[in-house]
């Protein structure tokens, strides 16, 4: 009775994992799917597509493309004209291109990129050291700023939308393509700081204050502790952190909606999603294609990382 007992535990046990796996992989696996198919066979309930669609993301990357909207025969002519050089045919093809129909994927891919990297590492650098502060210092007060930072979070983003977007103005941030990046990576931080320092403040915590004191009495200062015993000790935290904060940033579209709105040059992939959909172009398989695009970068940034996060979780200390 006790092994049959245990077995069905066991089994309810693997079916709630593989439920559990099937409905986060669900959304990915529709859109991989639906970026695939052609137009005839969108209401095919398969996931396999019939015929492998590879057109929505050679447009999307502006792979191949070139040469689809010239006429036959200025084709022709170009393949049978050896006198011209390179650069004149690159000429031709691009008075022929409809530049409407190009989706900018890479400009803003880099944009997202830029701005998602340099707020998190902004975010992460201030939190190891206000945590720190937070879980090795005493001071007057230390208790209701720590519980403090997290307040944040009680209002919600549309809250403090209005007020930053007034005050950044005011202050002639918003005047300036830069100004205007540097005030969206402010807010990124703000909005992913508190957690940050929550979680490496925790972190922290485990590791045995005896391994400080050594390398003090070794002669490190405070600085010097943080720098090559804390940070080394916690790289599987930090990177955690880093992650936490690059998704927050990469996938955020309200403020961007509303401080970029003045630069399309300076748009992220969720407003360039967002341009897609409503545009001519608002074809099922280039949404779910750029749908894909924006999706894995996140995932290989946490797959590569996967084994350094797990071994910095659990190592770091010594038993006392």
């Amino acid at each position: 009775m006790v092994k049959r007992k245990n077995f069905f535990k066991s089994l309810l046990f693997f079916l709630m994992i593989v439920a559990i796996v099937a409905f986060c992989i669900f959304p990915f696996g529709q859109m991989l799917s639906l970026s695939l198919k052609y137009s005839w066979d969108w209401g095919n309930p398969s996931w396999i597509p019939k015929k492998i669609n590879l057109e929505a993301y050679s447009e999307l990357l502006n792979i191949g493309t070139d040469m689809k909207t010239v006429p036959e025969s200025v084709r022709m002519l170009l393949e049978e004209s050896p006198d011209l050089t390179a650069a004149q045919k690159k000429t031709i093809i691009a008075k022929y291109r409809n530049t409407g129909d190009i989706f900018p994927f890479f400009k803003y891919f880099r944009n997202s990129a830029l701005v998602s990297f340099i707020a998190s590492f902004i975010s992460v650098c201030f939190a190891i050291f206000g945590a720190y502060a937070f879980s090795r210092l005493k001071f007057i007060g230390r208790s209701v700023i720590q519980r403090g930072v997290l307040f944040v979070y009680m209002f919600g983003g549309i809250l403090l939308l209005i007020p930053l977007y007034r005050i950044l103005a005011s202050l002639g941030f918003l005047g300036t393509p830069g100004g205007t990046m540097a005030s969206l990576i402010l807010v990124y931080v703000v909005q992913t700081l508190p957690v940050s320092l929550y979680m490496l403040g925790n972190y922290f915590r485990t590791i045995p204050y005896s391994i400080e004191e050594a390398a003090m009495i070794e002669g490190l200062s405070r600085f010097g502790t943080i720098i090559k015993i804390i940070i080394p000790l916690s790289i599987g935290a930090i990177f955690t952190v880093f992650i936490y904060c690059f998704m927050i940033a990469w996938n955020e579209y309200m403020f961007a909606s509303v401080f970029l709105k003045s630069f399309k040059n300076l748009y992220t992939l969720p407003l360039g999603l967002k341009t897609l959909f409503v545009s001519k172009n608002a074809i099922w398989d280039r949404i779910m294609a750029a749908s894909m695009m924006t999706a894995i970068p996140v995932m290989i940034l946490f797959m590569s990382i996967q084994k350094n996060l797990t071994q910095g979780l659990s190592a770091g200390g010594v038993k006392e």
